[in-house]
């Protein structure tokens, strides 16, 4: 029955429909931080204050020590999966979006930007003075001979020192950083379980690169190590590792005997699988499911994929600047090679400059710096977006010779915005459900989370025939050529000047036009 005061010609329908919530918000917060999760807390900040400790010298006694490794990046490890795990388990399923672009650490506020200079410090040190971390690297004479070896001098390096000697070998910065990357995507892979645990394409996923990232990418090739193979991460593949197949590592393949050969096929295979995957299943089964870069990027930049830029004009430089690593990437390898081949008569003395700075200004810079240390300000796939050369050839294998694509249901979309807000690729998810188009962007990484945050499953992740995945699919070739020399699509309608598309693919609907 309609109480009377509704019914009174002076109700103030504005005050009593959107008046403030009684509840305060701190008091909603308290309710869900459960006591659990208090302790997790408290667990996770001790540890925090024993790094800190062990760090300035006071707790030197502990630091390289079992007892000092496990009351401190232990202990943070630790305490920040359960926190994880318990803050999130007695909520309500499925995605919270409320203050994701108010908080101070999601919204680009005062603790993303602390975040953000943390994390690119980090990666500064590692690269460029690693000494400030607790190790001096080795001193080389101008003959190659070792001058002064390296030595841990203490700081974070000295803190997983327990780990490398249980592997048998010596500790670096780049055994540090491995630990670090490992353990950020466990923790925040938790996180990620939590978060999407009423999505089993996401547990799925987010078990995969936890598993490959701690089997393949950190333990086997310590053991590679530990008993004098060559280096190599096994969910690593040209050209994201880059030196992979450069003429300086490929000797070493051959000179560790058998299992060396083994590894430079295994090498090998990966690049001719590479096609033959991402024809099946897209480039999801690489950049969402096994790599390492990605890995970090689900886990750790979960929280910022809603920054992803989605103007027309990022997206235009997505498109000059990753296929421009692409041709770097090959140019140099056949340079390199072409010089080996030629006892280095071809290119001469600057052939090694060139070499080393792909590795500075790509490897180090764009992939590490930027590509991680921005995550709290550009999103998480800064790296994967604009500068991933593996992510580049995956992409196109996938815009026009794959299976997979993305199919949408228009007539289901309300038009809420969260599959565009939260596609890490700064694709606009939206226009292709609201025309009822597939999604078959090269750039698309195959993540699902478009589908895990839509509340009326207009998304589903589909593998099927290639010939209907967009108009003009039956051929292929064409398709990509004229992808390539004018994007002209749905939602984004650039470089109007060039030349157009011939009739099989000429429709302004086809999905996914670019590469």
């Amino acid at each position: 029955m309609i109480e009377s005061d509704l019914l009174d010609y002076d109700f103030d329908e504005e005050a009593s429909a959107f008046a403030a919530p009684e509840a305060p918000l701190a008091s909603e917060q308290a309710r869900r931080l459960s006591p659990g999760a208090r302790a997790a807390l408290a667990v996770a900040s001790l540890g925090l204050l024993s790094l800190v400790v062990q760090m300035t010298g006071v707790g030197d006694a502990w630091n390289g020590t079992l007892i000092g490794l496990a009351s401190s990046l232990g202990a943070l490890a630790f305490g920040g999966a359960l926190y994880f795990w318990l803050s999130m388990r007695g909520t309500p399923t499925g995605i919270r979006h409320d203050g994701t672009f108010f908080g101070r650490l999601t919204g680009r506020g005062a603790f993303a930007w602390m975040a953000g200079i943390l994390m690119t410090g980090l990666y500064v040190l590692l690269y460029f003075d690693p000494r400030l971390l607790g190790y001096t690297p080795a001193v080389y004479a101008p003959d190659g001979s070792i001058a002064a070896p390296a030595a841990v001098t203490g700081g974070l390096v000295r803190a997983v020192e327990p780990l490398a000697t249980l592997f048998g070998i010596t500790t670096s910065q780049w055994f540090l950083y491995g630990v670090l990357y490992t353990l950020a995507i466990l923790v925040f892979g938790v996180r990620m379980v939590m978060r999407y645990r009423h999505n089993r394409y996401q547990q799925a996923r987010t078990a995969s690169v936890m598993l490959f990232q701690t089997f393949f990418a950190w333990t086997l090739p310590n053991l590679l190590v530990r008993f004098q193979q060559p280096y190599v991460e096994f969910n690593g593949i040209w050209p994201l590792k880059y030196d992979y197949l450069w003429p300086e590592k490929t000797p070493g393949f051959l000179s560790a005997g058998t299992f060396g050969t083994f590894l430079l096929v295994f090498v090998v295979a990966g690049v001719i699988a590479t096609p033959i995957l991402t024809y099946y299943f897209g480039k999801r089964w690489y950049c969402s499911w096994v790599c390492g870069c990605g890995g970090l990027a689900e886990t750790l930049g979960d929280p910022w994929r809603q920054l992803s830029d989605k103007s027309t004009r990022a997206w235009k430089i997505e498109r000059v600047v990753i296929h421009s690593v692409l041709v770097l990437v090959v140019v140099t390898t056949v340079m390199l090679w072409i010089d080996y081949a030629t006892s280095g008569n071809a290119y001469g003395s600057w052939s090694g400059p060139f070499r080393s700075a792909y590795g500075f200004y790509i490897g180090a810079i764009f992939s590490g710096v930027v590509g991680v240390g921005f995550y709290p300000l550009l999103g998480n796939r800064v790296w994967c977006r604009f500068g991933c050369p593996q992510a580049a050839i995956l992409g196109l294998f996938q815009r026009a010779f794959s299976r997979f694509r993305i199919t949408t249901n228009g007539g289901q979309c309300m038009s809420c915005g969260n599959c565009s807000t939260y596609c890490e690729m700064g694709i606009d998810v939206r226009a292709y459900a609201q025309s009822g188009e597939n999604i078959v962007r090269s750039s698309c990484v195959g993540c699902g989370v478009c589908a895990a945050v839509c509340p009326r499953g207009v998304l589903k992740l589909e593998n099927g025939l290639p010939g209907d995945r967009y108009e003009g699919a039956g051929e292929p070739w064409k398709a990509l050529v004229a992808s390539l020399q004018t994007p002209d699509i749905y939602g984004y309608r650039a470089w109007t000047g060039a030349a157009s598309c011939d009739a099989a693919v000429s429709s302004p609907n086809s999905s996914g036009r670019e590469s």
